[in-house]
């Protein structure tokens, strides 16, 4: 089975504004909710290949309520823990000239019921998959990763981490299964801005020095390179397509992946699911739907 983790999840209230102006009264042309966090986009693109997935994490309020149910409707398992406290996070996400972001906080996870994330992780069996994505709430410990990395050890657990900087880097020692940044992520990593393939695959090489087992860099309309443990370098290319949405590209390409990976266990098809995936939600208003999927991975 394929578990993913959503820490601090959100009702995303995606709005268009044809011509945002600051400091005045502005109408929107286009409303939409979605149900966000890196982690559920990942459960929600692999519902929409065909793949099964549970979708873990925390709830709050009435807000976290909705999360839960939209999701249950959509036809994905969760396992959500409910806080006693707050309300889960609205996301407002703002398509103008410019598209911006504006981010809520989420709820606090006391202790207890951390300790009830770490129960429903134990629970785990040799040969599933774990999605870990995303960035850490502040009320959590920032090692929370490696904890959960930590006590799965002594399984033969296929760990996804989809992080960036101190966050990535700190569980390289566990060895993941696959970790993506982009191109930027991996630059800054090592404190370098990365313009080659060269230098993308010289630096991605030292973090499977470092512990990871596959390193999948997607560097957006560039295309993407992938690591693989076997040694081999793929190198794949975008499918042509007008760029719609920039929100869960990276997650939809992660959920390729895994679908690819879990269907033939074939890196080279895997990194083609991924990167066909990924160019999917790019080129929609939501995430991925499987008939484009399968459409762009004819250019490939």
């Amino acid at each position: 089975m394929i578990y993913t983790v959503t820490f601090n999840p959100a009702l995303d209230y995606v709005i268009k504004v044809d011509n945002l102006t600051l400091g005045m009264v502005n109408r929107t042309t286009k409303e939409d909710v979605y149900y966000g966090g890196k982690g559920i986009n990942v459960s929600v693109v692999l519902n929409n290949l065909g793949m099964k997935s549970i979708a873990l994490g925390f709830v709050a309020g009435f807000t976290g309520e909705a999360i839960e149910k939209g999701i249950k409707k959509m036809g994905i398992a969760t396992d959500f823990i409910s806080l006693q406290e707050g309300m889960s996070r609205i996301n407002v996400k703002i398509k103008s000239k410019e598209e911006s972001e504006i981010n809520g906080q989420g709820p606090v996870i006391h202790e207890d019921e951390l300790k009830a994330m770490f129960q429903k992780l134990g629970q785990l069996k040799d040969g599933d998959i774990l999605v870990l994505a995303g960035s850490i709430p502040a009320t959590l410990p920032s090692d929370i990763y490696e904890r959960i990395m930590e006590s799965l050890q002594e399984k033969e657990i296929r760990i996804v981490v989809d992080a960036t900087k101190d966050l990535l880097v700190n569980v390289l020692k566990y060895h993941p299964f696959l970790i993506k940044p982009n191109n930027h992520e991996l630059g800054e990593i090592f404190g370098k801005t990365l313009t080659t393939d060269e230098e993308i695959v010289f630096y991605g090489k030292k973090l499977q020095e470092m512990g990871a087992r596959n390193v999948l860099i997607s560097m957006a309309g560039d295309g993407s390179i992938l690591l693989a443990e076997t040694g081999e370098v793929y190198r794949m290319g975008v499918p042509k397509g007008e760029v719609k949405n920039s929100v869960g590209a990276g997650d939809s390409m992660v959920a390729g992946f895994i679908a690819g990976y879990s269907e033939k266990e074939d890196y080279e098809w895997a990194l083609k699911l991924g990167t066909a995936t990924g160019s999917a939600t790019a080129f929609s208003e939501g995430l991925a739907q499987k008939e484009l999927v399968m459409d762009l991975l004819k250019q490939l």
